[in-house]
């Protein structure tokens, strides 16, 4: 079996936030912290999207006719 066939949620940490997950029973401060998390994931994305983005770029401009 190769490492990428293994099951996605094995690599859930515990308390991992699952999108679409029942919010309800969560307290103010419970909502809160998981909100800062969110978007220091989305901060954590957009970064790592915008590396990819500039190395693709000059990629283009090495390779551009």
């Amino acid at each position: 079996m190769f490492h990428d066939e293994e099951p996605a949620a094995s690599h859930l940490k515990t308390g991992a936030i699952i999108p679409g997950a029942d919010l309800s029973a969560l307290s103010l401060s419970d909502l809160a912290e998981r909100r800062a998390l969110l978007e220091t994931e989305i901060e954590r994305i957009d970064a790592i999207t915008e590396k990819k983005r500039a190395g693709l770029s000059a990629a283009d401009a090495v390779f551009k006719i």
